[in-house]
């Protein structure tokens, strides 16, 4: 639940241990940079269903205040408590000491109780919607703080892929918010959260392969090694390509455009494969994993509308 990131963004954001404000350091504990992305996820999924339930977005006004209000709070609490389960790791990682769960601006009891507030209130403005909503809000919660950063995320080295369930929950709110049947249109945007997020975790992960060995976390690279990490890598990016097809209702456009980012991801991939410069490679494909995301959700919208 996502810099294009998702909840499950695996905590990517650099927290600087520069001077800062109150509200630096708040932004900073709530993950600011993974809430205002997941919101473009759920704003998308929210913005399809009112096109293919033929329903007029400025009718309902009110279902659209209480999801994006809800998502973002649920994501914002889910963050902090992460942060809070994190504090004892954070201190090692170069890009997280500064977080104020580390330099001990914001104590662990506050931390706490603003991320079950917040969740709790953002899952109260979800089930102001519908109970499908307020039910996928609940597994987006227990998936990114449970099964990812209570359970996996220290114990195996497929704890990215179980993290990409929670950052691939966000598409389902906004749609169940107006349609909570699910049609398979809805089940594509999971589909394609899901696979995008591996490979642009792995290559994170790359970037980030000491500061993750320090902490022992136990990443793909830094278990398996960049070979097999990229080769993931380039699988899970494969994985991608047949997702347009099943896509065709939003337009010939759409099904180009959306092809053409496939396969530029993949050749990206293969271009700088054998190279011996690991860490440039996956800075590369990080970058464009970030432009991927942000221009397909976005494109999304914008085909619905022309």
């Amino acid at each position: 639940m996502g810099d294009g990131r998702t909840i499950a963004s695996l905590d990517e954001a650099v927290d600087t241990p520069t001077t800062t404000t109150r509200w630096k350091d708040f932004t900073s504990l709530i993950k600011i940079g993974i809430v205002n992305s997941n919101l473009i996820t759920t704003f998308t999924g929210l913005w399809l269903a009112f096109v293919y339930t033929n329903q007029h977005f400025l009718d309902s006004l009110d279902i659209v205040l209480f999801t994006l209000l809800g998502s973002s709070m649920i994501i914002a609490g889910s963050c902090a408590l992460n942060n809070y389960i994190d504090r004892d790791i954070d201190p090692i990682m170069e890009r997280t000491k500064g977080r104020p769960t580390v330099t001990g601006k914001i104590s662990g009891s506050k931390v706490l109780l603003l991320g079950f507030l917040l969740v709790g209130i953002g899952l109260l403005f979800l089930f102001l919607t519908n109970i499908t909503t307020g039910i996928m809000g609940i597994i987006g919660v227990f998936s990114y703080v449970v099964l990812y950063s209570m359970w996996s995320k220290r114990l195996y080295v497929s704890n990215t892929v179980i993290g990409s369930l929670s950052g691939a929950i966000p598409p389902l709110i906004g749609w169940t918010a107006v349609d909570p049947t699910l049609p398979p249109m809805a089940w594509m945007l999971f589909l394609l959260m899901f696979i995008w997020q591996p490979p642009h975790f792995y290559a994170l992960a790359m970037r980030r392969v000491e500061e993750y060995r320090a902490a022992g976390i136990p990443m793909l690279p830094v278990v398996k090694g960049f070979a097999v990490t990229k080769r993931h890598i380039m699988i899970w990016v494969a994985l991608l390509l047949p997702i347009p097809f099943f896509m065709q209702s939003l337009g010939i456009l759409f099904v180009i455009l959306a092809t053409a980012l496939n396969i530029g991801w993949l050749v990206l991939g293969i271009m700088g494969y054998k190279k011996k410069d690991d860490m440039k490679w996956a800075t590369s494909m990080f970058v464009y994993s970030l432009n991927y995301l942000t221009i397909l959700f976005t494109s999304m919208v914008i085909f619905t509308v022309i």
